[in-house]
């Protein structure tokens, strides 16, 4: 059987991480690190274009790769407009919004902008592999209350359908046809309702949901209006405190789980009961999901880097065993995630979908 080779790429805030895997396994994997001040010199994330590719050549002229080892380079995929899951190629119209056209200036637009430019003088494929913007909502689930106003889809899509592919792996059962209920925990929260192989509903990070170590989750609308309207805030500082100053950090000056755990060992009263609280909120979205899928659970997978602690994973777990099985995937392997998905298509498991 033919083996695959496949560069993934995955640009944050101010790294590239890179990964070369053959079919499962990864051969290399490093995280090149871009200097604040560095970055300081963009005005846009596709602006670093330049910059993030000669890195990655580099990088890879380093540790002895040629792009002429590769069968496929797949990317990050970028806050584009909603589209089904899955993985996507590159061509012409997802380069012109991933360049000009993307809801939120991320450098994860990079991703699939990278992807191509390695890939096209090889003539290889091209992929983007379950970018945030995945919605594959039921028109039900998109009522918010107020008329004019949506419940939007940009969550954690990559790393959580990822988990939900592990299970199915698992299980030795297709994804299509399993109900899962999938726990991202990082420095934002998703819940995620998959109905065989669809993930007809999930919280926002930024808007809805559980707090977490910075974002405030839901919040009461009517004190939240009286603060916008307080006159001490800008509307950036406003957003800032949402979603980059909210949550557990609001409260005690931390992002860091492990630091709030030390906290409470100390005897610290207050951040006991966030840790907790926080832990309760995860609990009560899991149960929302369960009424989504109206009781019919295979599995509640839980996955993130909070994941690791057993402590944290142990009290949603306490309130959320009696609607199904629970299965911890803790980390973030969103390099094995891209890889993944461009191996499925390369093998003919799935088919590359065409970005319209």
């Amino acid at each position: 059987m033919k083996k695959y080779r496949v560069l993934a790429i995955n640009p944050g805030a101010t790294s590239t991480k890179l990964g070369v895997y053959e079919d499962e396994e990864c051969l290399w994997k490093e995280n090149l690190e871009h200097p604040h001040q560095e970055l300081l010199r963009y005005e846009k994330s596709t602006d670093q274009f330049e910059y993030r590719l000669g890195k990655i050549l580099e990088a890879l002229a380093v540790r002895g790769f040629s792009l002429e080892d590769f069968d496929a380079v797949v990317g990050r995929g970028g806050p584009i407009k909603p589209v089904p899951g899955g993985t996507f190629e590159v061509n012409e119209k997802l380069l012109d919004d991933l360049r000009h056209h993307a809801r939120v200036d991320h450098p994860s637009v990079l991703g699939g902008i990278l992807a191509h430019e390695l890939a096209k003088e090889r003539k290889i494929p091209s992929f983007i592999v379950d970018p945030v913007s995945v919605d594959e909502f039921e028109p039900v689930a998109r009522v918010s209350g107020l008329k004019g106003m949506e419940r939007q889809s940009l969550w954690h899509a990559l790393n959580s359908r990822a988990a939900a592919h592990s299970i199915a792996r698992k299980l030795g059962r297709p994804y299509r046809e399993l109900n899962l209920i999938v726990v991202h925990l990082g420095s934002g929260i998703s819940v995620s309702a998959h109905r065989r192989g669809r993930v007809v509903d999930v919280n926002m990070p930024n808007e809805e949901g559980p707090f977490s170590p910075e974002r405030c989750g839901g919040l009461p609308a009517n004190q939240l209006v009286k603060l916008c309207f307080s006159g001490k805030y800008t509307q950036k500082e406003i957003i800032d405190r949402l979603i980059k100053k909210g949550g557990v950090f609001s409260y005690k000056g931390t992002k860091d789980m492990r630091e709030l755990e030390r906290m409470m060992d100390d005897g610290d009263e207050e951040a006991r009961l966030l840790y907790e609280a926080m832990a309760y909120q995860v609990a009560k979205e899991v149960g929302a999901m369960a009424t989504v899928l109206e009781g019919e659970v295979d599995r509640i997978v839980i996955t993130g880097g909070i994941a690791y602690s057993k402590r944290f994973v142990g009290l949603i777990k306490q309130r959320v065993d009696f609607l199904a099985r629970t299965e911890v995937l803790p980390g973030e392997e969103e390099l094995e995630a891209l890889s993944q998905g461009a191996l499925r298509v390369l093998r003919g498991e799935e088919e590359a979908k065409t970005y319209q």
